[in-house]
């Protein structure tokens, strides 16, 4: 899991980009796999909100590359009193965004886009310190390069 002092910069970068953004009602950054790592989501449950983002996320791969669309970048889901946005946060995590009807969709977007890009990077980078399992003990599998700001694809 990423270390406590990464899971305190990716709160601050959340608490910056609420501030920035005053028709934002809450930010979640997850694993793909749905577990919270930082939120600022007052009023919402964090650990629900995390695992149907992974659920989503799931579906939402599965019908890029259904399409021929590429790697999955984000997800906009708009409801009666307002939005959910997900966007890659790198490559093993996404940005979860809850805002009011009327917020700009276009400033949603783009402050949405850069803070998952620095989230990304924050916890792509603390993953990268995390000492491997020692060679041998992870079965071998097929690594792809990816393009900035999009998840792998998902093999079945």
């Amino acid at each position: 899991m990423v270390p406590e002092a990464e899971v305190q910069n990716v709160l601050a970068e959340l608490q910056r980009l609420r501030a920035r953004v005053p028709l934002l009602a809450g930010a979640l950054a997850a694993s793909t796999d749905g577990l919270v790592l930082a939120h600022d989501t007052p009023g919402v449950e964090a650990e629900g909100v995390a695992a149907l983002t992974a659920a989503a996320l799931g579906v939402s791969i599965r019908m890029t590359e259904a399409t021929g669309r590429g790697g999955f970048r984000e997800l906009l889901v708009r409801g009666e009193t307002g939005y959910i946005a997900a966007y890659a946060a790198g490559s093993s995590a996404v940005l979860t965004l809850l805002a009011e009807d009327r917020i700009n969709v276009g400033r949603l977007h783009l402050e949405g886009r850069r803070a998952g890009t620095r989230i990304g990077q924050l916890v792509d980078a603390a993953l990268e310190r995390i000492p491997q399992p020692a060679p041998g003990t992870r079965p071998p599998g097929p690594r792809t390069p990816q393009e900035p700001g999009t998840l792998p694809h998902r093999t079945t």
